[in-house]
């Protein structure tokens, strides 16, 4: 998945096997000697010596405190920002909080029609690689190099794994203080060898799955790679492998299971595999558009956290937060669940009802929204910048349940309900509707 914007920021307090760094790194502005060995218990990425784990957030610019609060040590991004001053910036700033920084070069996509057998246009972005580099190998916040994004997605020239090694030799000649990687979409085995085999100059190699994340050890082990990797997004099911309406939408999972599906990947992939993997990244430190508002990220527009973000400071840290998100359960549209195919009439009135708790009982209060769909001509692909459609109907209650009249045209909308605890938290759930 691409973020192209720098939207929102990424990740987490530096807890490195049970040990507390705080955000007190030298000021000196050194290059921090990045290394990953071989030892006997599994690869091992070391940072002036010191052992380091990723635990990481996909990241923009926003909010690294956050990040730091809640237990994370690394921030990736997915370009070099769109000058000089923007760059520098979000490394300082991670620098700040005592965050590391995955280096995102944005490297041309064949989906967007970069053609990897035009000599001149391999060698123009070659260039641009490289005058990247240069800006920024030298900030103590930089831990690694990402060449390239999900460049295995609906593509079919090879030849860019040509060019995704050149770039990483050159890499390797100006810079020998980080590491260098690319970030796949999934984990096909013929991808896997295919570039394992073009690339080897690459460090490691890093995945990206979201529901199908479990599948990962399996395709790891049938392409033969025997090297480290991380896991540089994964998080909720995507709009892609879930259940859809009769009318072809997707349904999105609420909150509550968001999370507990969060939980449950990282425990049995990302931390069940301590030989191979180097860490991984959460996506999404923020928030975006990509099908709805509130799909992908671990937090709301308006700012609050969701259930999610516990999971994962638990996940880091050990423990669990002082205060804990809203936990929703069940979300209805006249005692129906989005898996119902729910149709209604202009303007009929229905009832929406929620289900959640809190687990300090702390009093909640409810926002009620109706959103048209996405049109199709503008719904996204791979990440790229999609559109978010107007709210037609917006009340806030202090009940879980309200009388709401469908809106007077015919056609695709969502019911959304957030569910505020008053302590900077919420829990979300949609249920897609068409009217007729």
């Amino acid at each position: 998945m691409n973020f192209s914007f720098l939207h929102l920021f990424p990740v987490l307090f530096i807890l490195i096997f049970g040990s507390c760094q705080t955000g007190s790194k030298s000021t000196k502005d050194v290059p921090e000697k990045v290394t990953l060995e071989k030892e006997s218990y599994g690869y091992q990425l070391y940072i002036n010596g010191t052992p380091y784990f990723v635990k990481g957030a996909g990241s923009g610019n926003r909010n690294p405190a956050s990040v730091y609060e809640h237990g994370g040590n690394t921030i990736r991004t997915w370009h070099t920002g769109h000058d000089l001053s923007a760059g520098l910036q979000l490394l300082d700033t991670a620098h700040k909080y005592g965050l590391m920084v995955v280096m995102g070069l944005d490297i041309a996509r064949e989906r967007h029609g970069f053609n990897y057998g035009d000599t001149d246009a391999v060698k123009a972005q070659f260039e641009y690689a490289k005058a990247e580099v240069m800006k920024y190998k030298d900030h103590p916040a930089l831990l690694a190099w990402g060449i390239g994004n999900e460049l295995n997605l609906r593509y079919s020239n090879t030849k860019v794994w040509d060019a995704v090694n050149e770039i990483s030799e050159m890499i390797k000649e100006l810079d020998t203080n980080h590491l260098t990687t690319t970030m796949l979409a999934g984990s096909d085995p013929d991808v896997v060898r295919a570039v394992a085999e073009q690339c080897p100059s690459l460090d490691y190699l890093s995945f990206q799955h979201y529901g199908s994340i479990l599948k990962l050890p399996g395709s790891i082990a049938e392409s033969g790679y025997e090297g480290a990797y991380m896991v540089t997004e994964w998080g909720v099911t995507g709009h892609w492998e879930v259940p859809q309406t009769a009318w072809s939408r997707p349904i999105e999972e609420n909150s509550h299971v968001k999370a507990m599906s969060i939980k449950n990947r990282y425990e049995k992939v990302i931390a069940a595999d301590a030989y191979h993997c180097i860490g991984s990244f959460i996506f999404l430190w923020g928030q975006k558009q990509e099908r709805t508002p509130t799909w992908y990220g671990l937090f709301l527009q308006s700012g609050e956290k969701t259930e999610s973000v516990d999971v994962m400071e638990y996940l880091w840290t050990g423990n669990w937060p002082e205060n804990r998100a809203p936990q929703l359960q069940d979300f209805y549209i006249n005692g129906l669940t989005a898996y119902d195919n729910i149709y209604l009439s202009v303007a009929e009135e229905f009832k929406g009802e929620v289900v959640v708790t809190d687990p300090e009982n702390d009093p909640l209060t409810y926002k009620w929204e109706i959103m048209t769909e996405v049109p199709l001509t503008q719904l996204s692909d791979g990440g790229d910048f999609e559109p978010q459609q107007a709210i037609i109907f917006s009340r806030n209650s202090n009940e879980s349940a309200m009388l709401i009249s469908a809106p007077d045209n015919p056609g695709e909308y969502r019911l959304f309900v957030y569910v505020f605890d008053g302590n900077h938290s919420a829990a979300t759930a949609n249920i897609p509707f068409y009217v007729r």
